[in-house]
């Protein structure tokens, strides 16, 4: 009998955690930026290899803005203009 699937997932603090269930969002740790699994940007970036090595997922979006990531203004514009607005960085 084979174990249940887990998947490794970040959390605030920015330690990975093994769950259950698949992340709702994908980030970028070299850039904290974060954004939605099948966003073009990350696709494309993945496709030219190299990506992968800094990819992390989380489980909600809250937990990546409190791990310090900034929304991707590809896939989540209105977000990023918000982000934007604050001049949070």
């Amino acid at each position: 009998m084979s174990s249940p699937r887990t998947y490794t997932l970040h959390g605030a603090d920015r330690k990975p955690y093994q769950s259950p269930s698949k992340g709702q969002w994908g980030g970028h740790r070299g850039t904290r930026i974060y954004g939605r699994l099948d966003c073009p940007a990350a696709l494309r970036a993945i496709a030219r290899g190299g990506y992968t090595r800094c990819r992390v997922f989380f489980a909600d979006e809250v937990t990546a803005i409190a791990a310090g990531y900034r929304p991707c203004g590809t896939c989540c514009p209105g977000r990023y203009r918000e982000w934007k607005a604050r001049g949070t960085n």
